[in-house]
């Protein structure tokens, strides 16, 4: 996070570590607010990459498991970088900036994957930077209020750019906002008037909520993109040409059965669910059926996480984290439907 502006944040009442808001002054109170409130977050949570230069697109196009000639101004998308197992080394939310490409990734993972991308330019015209952009999220009812007006008229994951700001909708009443550091501090007080300034664990709450996982050091190269939903969720395209792990991905689409699919779950624990954290049910015989891939505590008290599980072990058998004597999920439903085992 930017001196200047954690000094910012800081002033209205931000507690950050790790270069995170944690809360302004009451996380419980901010977390229930979120649930019910307009809310105002800092996304110091992740970074940014800027990938530039005239074999941007095609560069992106060669490692990535989207179509990156769909994303546009107008257009942004999901997407993953895959091992050539094709499982997942991190998930994007990407967007354009001119004729540059925005990769938004956990900042945990930042530096990583600027280096472990770097290793495929060659002789491609492309550079790899990391960005200064300054990432809030907005969401609930008031949202669209608070936003240029050419935003309501935003579909799922439509961009607009307007007075040095990019808008990205997310979900019905939920935008990422994307502005320079110079105008960050104006755009924050506007904003705030209506919207109630909560922490960074709430926008992570949201996107569990929304079924939309983000990969973390702990579960690299835990799950091909299938398993956390990417099929659904707009973060694959199986008619794009070859990319590291396509062939293993494709298989899985046309001629494989998936055993494993991302769910909404709630436990009731006393200590935090953590990602990488492992499943348990009967009918794995002391294997673990499945993995925790994100989570965050619940406004209602108890945590809400994204489980990757083995679907016959969900759908027939009680799961529960860490052993078999560990706290019980309970699932919930997505937002989006689950295609029928």
């Amino acid at each position: 996070m930017q001196a200047d502006w954690q000094a910012f944040l800081t002033a209205q009442g931000a507690i950050i570590e790790d270069g995170a808001v944690q809360h302004f002054g009451d996380a419980a109170a901010e977390l229930a607010a979120t649930a019910q409130r307009t809310v105002l977050c800092d996304l110091g949570q992740f970074s940014t990459l800027r990938v530039s230069g005239e074999d941007a697109q095609s560069f992106l196009q060669n490692l990535l498991s989207n179509d990156i000639r769909e994303v546009s101004a107008a257009h942004a998308q999901y997407s993953s970088f895959n091992i050539a197992k094709g499982r997942m080394l991190a998930s994007f939310l990407i967007w354009r900036d001119g004729e540059d490409f925005l990769l938004q990734l956990p900042g945990t993972l930042s530096d990583a994957m600027r280096n472990k991308l770097s290793m495929y330019v060659m002789r491609a015209k492309v550079k790899i930077t990391g960005d200064d952009v300054i990432a809030l999220g907005i969401s609930g009812e008031q949202a669209h209020a608070l936003l240029p007006e050419t935003c309501n008229e935003l579909p799922p994951m439509g961009a607009v750019h307007a007075d040095g700001l990019t808008a990205i909708r997310l979900g019905e009443s939920r935008f990422l906002l994307c502005t320079a550091p110079a105008q960050a501090q104006t755009r924050w007080h506007t904003l705030s008037i209506r919207a109630m300034p909560v922490g960074s664990r709430c926008w992570d709450w949201l996107n569990i909520r929304a079924g939309i996982p983000v990969i973390l050091p702990q579960t690299q190269e835990q799950f091909v993109p299938q398993m956390v939903n990417f099929d659904l969720t707009g973060g694959i395209n199986f008619k794009k040409g070859c990319y590291p792990g396509q062939e293993i991905v494709a298989r899985m689409h046309y001629l494989g059965k998936l055993k494993r699919r991302m769910y909404l779950a709630h436990v009731k624990s006393d200590s935090a669910p953590q990602p990488g954290d492992e499943l348990y049910s009967e009918d794995m015989q002391g294997q673990a059926s499945g993995m925790i891939a994100n989570a965050a505590s619940a406004p209602g008290g108890g945590y809400d996480v994204l489980a990757v599980v083995q679907i016959a072990s969900r759908d027939a058998h009680e799961v529960h984290l860490s052993s078999l004597q560990g706290p019980l999920l309970s699932f919930a439903a997505l937002p989006y439907a689950l295609p029928a085992p």
